[in-house]
């Protein structure tokens, strides 16, 4: 991924894949790799993933491959890893300081020159501080490239193109998994049309207050007073969210019987990002709310058939009304007419 800032500063966010290629602006032949590595070449890892006690130093490699047919020099650096608010891995601006698992790493090579179609073997080590908070760290060890570049607007801009290998490092220690919903906002569409139902949609924050990456399912439950009118529906997953980060997540009902008062429950059941067990088993994440949903064009029509057949009410008693008295006046011509025809 490609971030641009104006006047020549460098971009400051990119997104870490396991061993992608990129290619530099205004020149597609350019483009190289990053991956997890033994000392004589990639091993297939899809990720640097480790288990290390405090203290602990552990060495590994990465290549870092050319596929270009012209020479590269590339600098390669360790960063703090972190979740975007869309769900995406992404390493912190490579001109700020780490201060957590990025920090840790030493690399072997700062800058490197790979010849055409070439590949280097890049040694580190990773040493855990003593006094490391237990749970999960990430990073990442990526391959930079930054060039010069004009955008539409004619501004001078600088594009940091990094490509580079994840790196998830457990600290032991007593685990914590936890994740919270917060920031709720609810949204209930009501259409005019009486025969359609509302849509509640639910926008909320997904944070990871615990000390292990996970990811989870979120659904949403409504119902109406004594469990009348329930829907529950399920979003989409969510991969993982590294600890301390959170994303934004959305979940939507759609007809809803609008009930008046209505209960909606957010229910997010989180699992370990990388499968493995956690002890302890991590909680669901719940959060409950109330809100009204008021059934206007539906009272609308209930009003609207009330009032026609209270019109057709008050027609048939006038019609009844009418003819009562046309049978009234015609007893009373009848006796009328009866009387004169006696007196004759």
């Amino acid at each position: 991924m490609r971030t641009r800032i104006a006047a020549a500063a460098l971009a400051l966010a990119v997104l870490v894949l396991p061993a992608p290629a990129q290619a530099a602006p205004g020149d597609d032949s350019l483009t190289w790799s990053v991956s997890p590595s033994g000392p004589k070449g990639p091993n297939g890892r899809p990720a640097l993933d480790y288990k290390l006690d405090p203290g602990a130093t552990v060495t590994d490699h990465v290549a870092v491959t050319n596929h270009s047919k012209q020479p590269l020099t590339l600098r390669v650096y360790a960063h703090d890893a972190f979740i975007t608010a869309g769900g995406g891995f992404d390493l912190r601006a490579g001109n700020a300081v780490p201060i957590d698992a990025g920090q840790w790493i030493k690399l072997g090579q700062q800058r490197i020159t790979l010849p055409a179609s070439s590949r280097v073997v890049v040694p580190f080590t990773l040493t855990v501080p003593t006094n490391a908070t237990p749970g999960d760290h990430a990073a990442g060890v990526v391959a930079s490239l930054v060039a010069d570049t004009t955008d539409t607007a004619g501004n001078k801009v600088s594009v940091d193109h990094r490509v580079g290998s994840r790196v998830y490092l457990r600290v032991t220690g007593p685990l914590q998994p936890s994740l919270t919903v917060t920031d709720v906002k609810i949204q209930g569409a009501t259409s005019g049309n009486p025969l359609r139902l509302p849509r509640v949609t639910a926008t909320f924050t997904v944070a990871n207050t615990g000390n292990v990456r996970l990811g989870g399912t979120p659904s949403a439950r409504i119902e109406g007073p004594f469990g009348l009118g329930a829907r529950t529906t399920t979003a989409a997953a969510i991969p993982e969210i590294l600890p301390g980060g959170s994303l934004t997540s959305t979940v939507t009902l759609n007809t809803v019987p609008p009930l008046f008062r209505e209960q909606l429950t957010l229910d997010i059941l989180p699992a370990p990002a990388d499968g493995r067990t956690i002890d302890p088993a991590p909680v669901r994440a719940v959060s409950q709310h109330t809100l009204w949903l008021m059934p206007w064009p539906q009272l609308a029509l209930i009003a609207l058939a009330a009032a026609l057949l209270a019109a057709r009410r008050r027609h048939h008693r006038r019609m009844q009304a009418a003819l009562a008295a046309a049978e009234k006046r015609g007893r009373e011509q009848a006796n009328a007419n009866l009387e004169k025809e006696g007196t004759r």
